[in-house]
């Protein structure tokens, strides 16, 4: 079974993993030479594409001097920690990607304790090295120094290490000593990354990903660990419980570059695709048919932030949308619990809420982008921390936050944090850049983003990664501004926008239609207050001069799905249809808003 290397990239956003992977494809003329491909080519759906990131792990295989290599590229974000660690059991070593500038972030340390946990042993690739001012060597101490700190073992420890630019296409064991290909790196894998072991018995494997074809239904992906999987074989199928279901293959695939290939079977190490199988979960096992044994299941780490999804009960319900139901709401959710393990949905007392729980903002506002942009209308509520009782004690969920940002605002961006009970770490010096190391409640962080953005004039790079639920650190201060709300339904009207402006800033163009009680603006003080902008100015048949000048209105405020989310208050919806987000009121009309507040 030597013929077969099973790797997985592992790295912080940004470092370069699917660009590294584009230069292997390339090196192991996967594509026709006249073929036109572009950069970034695992990154397949739009969203990945818009955003720049890898939300979803990819699987791609190449053939090397004889060798198949199995290479899974994973997210870098902490937000997606539940599909690495799910994918990281196929692999038998670790690609893990540093900056040469930047060194080891957050979430470097977040994927590489989950790789080591699982006894796999890293090779270290030092990426861009051809950037100004990097440190290749102190990189790599501080990565030693980081294994050292997460409990590697000696064989770990011995590593080896790559330098180059995966983006000029370069690898060398020494980075002074630029080379024409990535040769060098791909070498090592076959040198150093172990062979799959294969182990004496029945057939085993577990199911760590789904994959969906819309001819063949649900397809379970994983690696075979010990035994021979055929085409048209009984197997069994030992669920998470323990029960065991009797099924059938009916089509067996293993990945051939960037598609799949048929086969009639698989042995033990490779890793495949099995069509045919009903009712499976992730973390399942296939096992044989008489005698069937279960694998140890994967454990996923615990959801830290709730949100409340519900209908769209605005006025302009269903203008955009094709679903907008309940019914259409929680089939899409339940559709979206078989792959996504980090999530839980809980069902509320109503039948048109549900409460659902993620890994953070950024995890569960994909959700929603990707359903807004299938065509569904749904509201959400205001993100809520989740609150344990350990030993009695309330305990919350801590985050270690990292931010990067220019010297001469570090002083702000401090009392910013020390405001949301985060307490300082560090704080070292890179160039005329500082950066920070703070351990902050999740809570502190929901909003935090936006107003460092904002104070750093877009400078600051913000990073944060889950540490684990301490005691509780007591009450936050809110947001200190107030809400501006539409009092009448209608078109936004210049006039009165302008007419307004010394009442805040406005979240709307002229022109756009709002609705009562749909948020607007906000407000210069701390209440809400309610405005009439689809008033338009009394006409008389005499003319002052100069009162006819031309109005003149600031730029509105344009939200995102996430800043949305984290601008809101408690009393406050965010409304996600496929072509805008608004913002409103839970209780639109005035009256029953004054009620619930004495109530």
């Amino acid at each position: 079974m030597n013929s077969i290397r099973n790797i997985a990239i592992i790295a912080h956003v940004d470092h370069g993993k699917t660009t590294l992977v584009d230069k292997i494809l390339h090196h192991c003329k996967l594509f026709r030479e006249n073929k036109q491909v572009g950069e970034l080519i695992l990154d397949n759906n739009d969203i990945e594409k818009e955003r720049g990131i890898t939300i979803l792990s990819k699987n791609v295989s190449v053939k090397y001097k004889g060798t198949k290599i199995n290479i899974i590229d994973t997210p870098g974000h902490a937000d997606f920690g539940g599909e690495v660690e799910r994918v990281l059991n196929m692999a038998d070593g670790v690609l893990l990607l540093v900056d040469a500038f930047e060194g080891p972030m957050p979430q470097t340390r977040f994927v590489l304790q989950k790789a080591l946990e699982l006894k796999l042993k890293p090779l270290l690739v030092v990426n861009k090295v051809d950037k100004q001012n990097c440190k290749p060597e102190e990189v790599y101490e501080s990565v030693f120094d980081l294994m050292f700190d997460l409990d590697a073992e000696e064989w770990q420890l011995d590593f080896p290490v790559i330098y180059g630019s995966a983006k000029n296409n370069w690898m060398s064991e020494d980075w002074k000593n630029q080379t024409n290909s990535i040769e060098p790196l791909l070498d090592s894998v076959i040198e150093y990354v172990p062979a799959p072991k294969v182990f004496e018995g029945s057939t085993q494997m577990l199911i760590t990903s789904l994959d969906y074809s819309s001819f063949t239904g649900r397809v379970a992906v994983g690696r075979l660990q010990r035994g021979i999987l055929k085409k048209g074989d009984n197997i069994s199928l030992v669920k998470r419980d323990g029960s065991v279901h009797k099924s059938r293959i009916k089509e067996l695939n293993v990945f051939d570059g960037l598609g799949k290939l048929k086969v009639d079977k698989v042995k033990a190490g490779d890793i495949c695709a099995v069509v045919g199988l009903n009712n499976f979960e992730i973390g399942d096992t296939i096992a044989d048919f008489e005698a069937p044994e279960a694998l140890p299941t994967i454990n996923i780490d615990e959801p830290t932030m709730s949100m409340l999804f519900t209908i769209n009960d605005s006025p302009f319900f269903g203008k955009e949308g094709k679903f907008v139901t309940s019914r259409h709401i929680k089939d899409r959710l339940e559709k979206e619990l078989e792959k996504n393990l980090a999530m839980r949905v809980e069902e509320t007392g109503s039948a048109d809420k549900f409460l659902v729980f993620g890994r953070g903002v950024l995890h569960l506002s994909v959700l929603i982008e990707t359903m807004r942009r299938e065509g569904y209308e749904l509201q959400i509520g205001q993100p809520q921390v989740i609150i344990k009782d350990i030993d009695g004690v309330k305990s919350e969920p801590i985050e270690e936050l990292i931010i990067d940002l220019p010297e001469n605002i570090s002083g702000k961006a401090i009392e910013m944090v020390a405001v949301r009970k985060g307490e300082m770490v560090s704080m070292d010096g890179k160039g005329s850049r500082m950066i920070c190391k703070f351990n902050i409640p999740s809570r502190g962080i929901i909003g935090l983003r936006n107003l460092l953005i904002t104070a750093s004039a877009g400078e600051a790079i913000i990073n944060h990664r889950f540490i684990d639920f301490q005691p509780f650190k007591g009450e936050m201060p809110k947001r200190l501004t107030g809400s501006l709300i539409s009092m009448e339904q209608g078109a936004a009207i210049p006039y009165s926008l302008d007419k307004l402006q010394d009442r805040g800033r406005f979240f709307i163009h002229p022109g756009d239609t709002i609705y009562t009680g749909q948020v607007i603006g906000e407000n210069t003080r701390a209440d809400d207050i309610v405005v009439n902008v689809t008033k338009t100015k009394k006409l008389s048949n005499v003319r002052a001069s100069g009162s006819d000048d031309k109005v003149k209105l600031a730029p509105p405020i344009k939200f995102g799905l996430e800043e949305a989310l984290e601008y809101i208050q408690k009393d406050e919806y965010v409304e996600v249809t496929p072509k805008t987000i608004r913002l409103r009121k839970i209780y639109l009309d005035e009256n029953e808003r004054k009620r619930k507040i004495k109530i």
